[in-house]
């Protein structure tokens, strides 16, 4: 599979033109009569990708520069890196519309986020930079068993990979389809391809410089849209707070996620319980092991551990993480505004009609502030945010399939097959790229299968599993000298295991019960609705005829929504894996299964013996803290 720039230019070209087509062809999208504004945002976003992957793929001749981009990245560069790799769509779609439902509860995923890098500044980042060469089973391999310990190590990092890229996917295919109105399945596929020709073409040079590019633009953009909100209120925390919470819309909104009990609450009280946990997470327990995984998860994701052994010396990676922790903590400060701001000025009830989980918040506030739905400049915000944040996916998604492709190609092929460790750097590139085609395959395939799923399963997946079986295994290989490779394979399929397994019988998955009584009480409650909004129309006040008008295109949304909700669970009793409910309330099993995953790792080391284990444990020790011939990192 000899790649050249020629190529790229043709291949980037042919996907430029088919993306062009279908929106041409695209009838319906967000951006109404403006959506050609959004197709030429997109368009100049991406033509700026393709370059960088044409400069970048002239630079990428060995499975050094594929894999880590030659250990060149500077530690600046690598925090910028860092962060693009770590802001993915979640972060600035997900939790900016969370804080516009939820209030603080949103504001929560903000700070367990942020706080992970603290874990990863002061246990992971450096150590694994003097142990490891490419990827996590580098790590893993050093002082254990090679072969047992990278097959479990890459099996490890494929199904977190696999996990969050398909979450990725779905989210691209949703924004691309309601902003420019093309199928579902070709936005699906069209992030697929971009992200392909990146990973292909350039490997982690062009997925570095991607990543560098849209974290500036995300923050550009964020503090842009923050500027704009905050400025009426001087700049004033207590005053834009408290006309946040003053606000009906806000108002109402928590009143309908506290049901019977706000009845006795004044508006002020409702407004107030804005800013106070419980709107989302009922349980403290629930909140407490959301943010266990979190945290413990950013240090075992695979996509962000590779990004420590870009740099030259272990200094720069210490500096990446503090400029990754600048970055990212400045831009979760930043999602505070983003939610508040579009809560007050956008409303809840606009944001859940366009999108039910609150995704399309950022979006929708850049449009409201640059002059609303009928003005060019508030589209041509819609479209620059949008395509940012498309920019943002398809950025992930490439360090995702680098991830797994660099499992399958240097874990599994050059270390696990006989043999494989010997090939040329010109086999270990070809091998990396076919195994990138692979997994890029498997991600549109998937993405398109998982149309109008609940992909928030998914991201509790993929974070359960990195934070109760790579974390540990990660964390005591390098900390604990008993540790060995029986403990290493226990913690990896104990960790994996408990965490998927949890995570099947939780609430994230579908219950057909609880779907079809959730849509029972819409339509119950409609013939009621339908009445007072009649009443209000016919009263001859304008106020009230306008917010008649709104409440009857919400409800006709719920209704809408209620019908499919009821056709999609038809003839379905149990779930996916045949229960009527959870057997557990925890969103995500975190507090179980990290502990559960440590606990492996502890007694698969003290009932097996591994003699290399511990006769290596003074090397590793010296080298984790010193870096010595970290440059030639391998296996042994």
């Amino acid at each position: 599979m000899q790649l050249t720039t020629k190529k790229l230019g043709t291949f980037g070209l042919a996907a430029a033109l088919s993306l062009a087509a279908v929106a041409a062809r695209a009838e319906t999208s967000a951006a109404g009569q403006y959506r050609w504004v959004t197709f030429v945002v997109f368009a100049a976003i991406i033509a700026l990708t393709m370059y960088i992957t044409y400069v970048a793929a002239k630079r990428v001749k060995s499975a050094s520069d594929f894999y880590t981009a030659g250990g060149g990245i500077s530690g600046l560069q690598n925090g910028w890196a860092i962060a693009g790799d770590y802001l993915s769509a979640a972060s600035f779609l997900g939790i900016a519309g969370l804080i516009s439902l939820f209030g603080y509860d949103g504001f929560m995923y903000s700070v367990g986020w942020l706080v992970a890098y603290i874990t990863v500044l002061l246990l992971i980042a450096e150590p694994c930079r003097n142990i490891g060469k490419y990827t996590l089973s580098d790590i893993l391999a050093y002082r254990n068993d090679p072969r047992k310990t990278r097959i479990v190590g890459a099996l490890s990092v494929i199904t977190v990979s696999t996990f969050y890229l398909t979450a990725q996917m779905v989210g691209g295919g949703v924004l691309v389809k309601t902003l420019i109105g093309i199928d579902y399945e070709v936005s699906v596929i069209a992030v697929g391809v971009l992200m392909l020709s990146y990973v292909l073409f350039g490997g982690m040079v062009a997925t570095t410089w991607v990543q560098i590019i849209k974290a500036v633009l995300l923050v550009m953009a964020s503090v842009v849209i923050v500027m704009l909100v905050w400025t009426p209120y001087g700049f004033s925390l207590p005053a834009f707070l408290a006309d946040v919470v003053g606000d009906p819309k806000v108002q109402a909104r928590v009143a309908s996620l506290l049901g019977d009990a706000a009845k006795n609450m004044t508006p002020a009280e409702l407004g107030q319980r804005f800013l106070e946990p419980g709107l989302r997470f009922k349980a403290p327990l629930d909140q407490i092991s959301l943010g266990m995984a979190l945290v413990f998860g950013t240090a075992g994701l695979p996509h962000i551990l590779m990004r420590f052994f870009t740099v030259p010396t272990a200094q720069q990676a210490r500096k990446s993480v503090v400029w990754a922790m600048a970055i990212i903590g400045g831009f979760y400060v930043l999602t505070l505004f983003l939610g508040f701001g579009a809560a007050k000025l956008v409303g809840s009830a606009n944001i859940a009609a366009v999108d039910a989980g609150g995704n399309m918040a950022g979006p929708l506030l850049a449009q409201y502030i640059g002059g609303g739905a009928e003005s060019f400049f508030g589209n041509f915000m819609l479209a620059f945010v949008s395509a940012v944040a498309f920019a943002t996916i398809v950025a992930v998604v490439a360090g995702l399939v680098l991830a797994a492709a660099s499992a399958m190609a240097h874990d599994l092929w050059g270390g696990v097959v006989p043999g494989g460790e010997t090939v040329a750097p010109q086999q270990q590139v070809r091998a990396a790229r076919i195994a990138t085609v692979i997994v890029g395959a498997m991600a549109i395939a998937i993405g398109i299968a998982a149309k109008g799923q609940n992909v928030a399963v998914l991201v509790a997946l993929a974070f359960a599993v990195a934070a109760s079986a790579n974390f540990p295994c990660v964390l005591l290989t390098l900390y604990w000298k008993r540790c060995n490779t029986t403990g290493i394979v226990s913690g990896m399929i104990v960790g994996t295991v408990c965490a998927v397994g949890l995570t099947l019988v939780s609430p994230n998955l579908t219950y057909p019960k609880a779907v079809r009584a959730g849509a029972h009480k819409v339509l119950d409650a409609e013939s009621g609705k339908r009445a007072t909004i009649a009443e209000a129309l016919a009263s001859g006040d304008e106020a009230k005829i306008a917010k008649a008008t709104k409440d009857t295109t919400a409800l006709d949304k719920a209704v809408k929504k209620a019908n499919d909700d009821m056709k999609k669970v038809e003839g379905q009793e149990t779930s996916f894996v045949g229960l009527e409910k959870p057997l557990m309330d925890l969103q995500n099993p975190g507090i179980f299964s990290i502990p559960i995953g440590f606990l492996a790792v502890i007694l698969g080391s003290l009932l097996g013996r591994d003699k290399r284990a511990e006769d290596m444990w003074d090397e590793v020790y010296a080298r984790q803290n010193t870096g010595i011939l970290a440059s030639r990192a391998t296996s042994h």
